[in-house]
């Protein structure tokens, strides 16, 4: 679009056609001035360009040019253009200033204050440069005190001075370097990350960068995130001899997790603690990446009715990250263990963190009232199923019970009565347990054959139905009656 619009200037140049010709130029950098007034740097740049390759010795394009760069933030490119201005034009205050300030944000201080000197030489009172220099001195008596700090162990206050001296030296690698260190041994380790990865912005080619960012990021458990970043420092160097060892393992560790969450999304709970583990057998290290193969390991067992390995691994799991989701986990971990105690101290605990988490306040009021439910009677139990058990599972288990539990079983007097206690036990674990809205009615806490629950559920329960739809579905060949005194 641009080049077309050049095509326009030159054709309206009339008699000089000639790209070169003085009055092309400055109608380029016209336009060009336009689109840098209006904020469109890309189009501004575009013009610029063209008057460049018009007059290779034209200073002003390049001055042009070179503020556009500086705007972008291509101070690399802004400092060219700028040199050569001066070397055209070596009176331009203008861009003496303009390339003082790009030192200055760089932290190239000599540079800055050699060019300031001059500028103030040449404009004697000129605020602009008189200010500068002051922020120099400033800017070296806090990055002194900020090494100081530091060797001494006063890492917040070198990162106080560091924080002063980076609002003035935005670009300077060296000063973030420095801060990222502080705000790691500070444990701000959100900031270290956002330090490193700045200087790997820039510095150009920062292979050393991306490997410490890539490190760091590993450190604090981020796995893809730390992949993504070593992959940047084989982009710039395939052999690095640091960073390709590093991805080798990354890429290994974070395949295992991603397997492993995408197996327990789908409830595939085999692979999911399979991979877990892998996790742990690869990495004995670094506690942050074990965190999540724990976590997984602890959410997966316990779903697959294995308390004592779930609370195994979410009590290593909370150990290393005590928050409330961990907590939470661990928390239903010994409800599955059916260690109601111990499940109503995880969640208090995760509300004592968060009095608002959700989760904790639910998983709370079910710890509570399964407790209380345990002191009656528990029809899972009744049945020997899991918790997780299906309805086929559990009419089959029904079956077996009821046959084993009948009392024309029993001809003991003393034995028929508490055949008869388990029997009818065993009816009501069937029919609230097959019942999709009574099973979770009980699954919250509440007995839906209980009149006294509030919801007057087990109104519509007889046994008696259950023992004669038990008959005739073949469970028993004998009689039965209830003989009460």
């Amino acid at each position: 679009m641009y080049r077309y619009g050049l095509l326009l200037v030159l054709l309206n140049v009339g008699h000089d056609a000639s790209a070169g010709s003085s009055k092309g130029i400055d109608r380029l950098l016209e336009l060009g001035r336009d689109f840098l007034s209006a904020g469109r740097y890309q189009d501004a740049l575009n013009y610029f360009h063209e008057a460049v390759e018009a007059d290779p010795k034209h200073y002003r394009a390049y001055h042009l040019r070179g503020t556009v760069y500086l705007a972008l933030g291509k101070a690399k490119q802004a400092l060219q253009d700028f040199d050569m201005v001066l070397m055209l034009k070596p009176d331009f205050n203008a861009a003496r200033i303009q390339r003082g300030t790009v030192y200055l944000k760089h932290g190239d201080l000599d540079f800055a204050e050699l060019d300031f000197t001059n500028a103030l030489s040449a404009q004697p009172g000129s605020e602009e440069a008189t200010n500068s220099l002051q922020k120099i001195m400033m800017v070296r008596d806090q990055w002194h005190a900020a090494e100081e700090f530091y060797n001494h162990g006063d890492y917040r206050m070198a990162e106080s001075m560091l924080n002063d001296a980076i609002e003035t030296c935005s670009w300077t690698p060296e000063l973030r370097k420095l801060r990222a260190k502080c705000r790691m041994e500070l444990g701000d380790y959100a900031g270290a990350v956002s330090d490193i990865r700045s200087t790997t912005k820039l510095l150009s080619d920062n292979t050393e960068g991306y490997y410490e960012l890539s490190s760091l990021l590993y450190q604090l458990g981020q796995v893809q995130d730390s992949l993504k970043e070593i992959r940047e420092c084989l982009k710039l160097d395939p052999e690095h001899k640091d960073c390709f060892p590093l991805y080798k393992k990354i890429k290994k560790i974070a395949k295992f997790i991603e397997d492993a969450e995408a197996a327990s999304e789908s409830n595939d709970l085999e692979t999911c603690i399979d991979k877990s583990n892998r996790v742990l057998k690869q990495e004995t290290k670094i506690q942050n990446v074990r965190f999540t193969a724990l976590r997984l390991l602890c959410k997966c067992h316990t779903a697959n009715s294995a308390a004592d390995l779930a609370i195994k691994n979410c009590r290593a799991a909370v150990e290393i990250q005590r928050d409330p989701e961990t907590l939470c986990d661990s928390a239903e971990a010994y409800l599955a263990g059916e260690m109601f105690d111990d499940a109503i101290r995880d969640y208090k605990e995760a509300l004592d963190i968060d009095g608002n988490h959700q989760r904790a306040k639910q998983g709370l009021q079910t710890a509570q009232q399964r407790q209380k439910q345990s002191e009656s009677r528990d029809y899972y139990k009744i049945l020997g199923v899991p918790r997780t058990a299906k309805k086929q599972q559990i009419v089959k288990a029904y079956r077996k019970a009821a046959q084993k539990w009948h009392p024309d079983n029993f001809p003991d007097p003393e034995e028929k009565k508490r055949a008869e206690k388990k029997f009818i036990d065993i009816a009501a674990a069937k029919e609230v347990l097959t019942d999709e809205e009574k099973r979770a009615m009980f699954d919250r806490g509440q007995d839906p054959l209980d009149p006294e629950s509030g919801k007057h559920g087990g109104q519509g329960f007889n046994p008696f139905q259950e023992f004669h739809h038990f008959h005739q579905q073949g469970g028993s060949p004998f009689q039965f009656k209830f003989h009460f005194n």
